[in-house]
């Protein structure tokens, strides 16, 4: 399904200053990436929704950093397609490494 109307929440846990920016797999309940920005200036966020945004073939402005924008654990808005198409297309990311 691909409306505006839909909007997913996805967790995510972001290691910032990596050497590659990546989305390693899951982690309990949610993702875990990882970005080489580090974690000032909103730099690793910013990262965190370019890589979500390109894996989940969506313009930027449809993926958006909603909590925890100072933290690790991140909540990530994705509006476009519904949770189980987000699921899947995280989950064939990882399958492709």
């Amino acid at each position: 399904m691909r409306s505006l109307d839909v909007e997913t929440r996805v967790k995510v846990r972001v290691s910032p200053g990596a050497t590659t920016t990546q989305l390693v797999g899951r982690h309990g309940a949610g993702w875990k990436v990882r970005v080489s920005a580090p974690p000032e200036g909103g730099r690793a966020n910013a990262a965190v929704v370019r890589l979500l945004a390109g894996t989940l073939a969506l313009p930027d402005r449809n993926v958006d950093v909603v909590s925890g924008r100072t933290a690790r654990d991140k909540t990530v808005s994705v509006i476009g397609i519904d949770a189980d198409e987000t699921e899947r297309r995280l989950a064939r990311a990882c399958d492709a490494r």
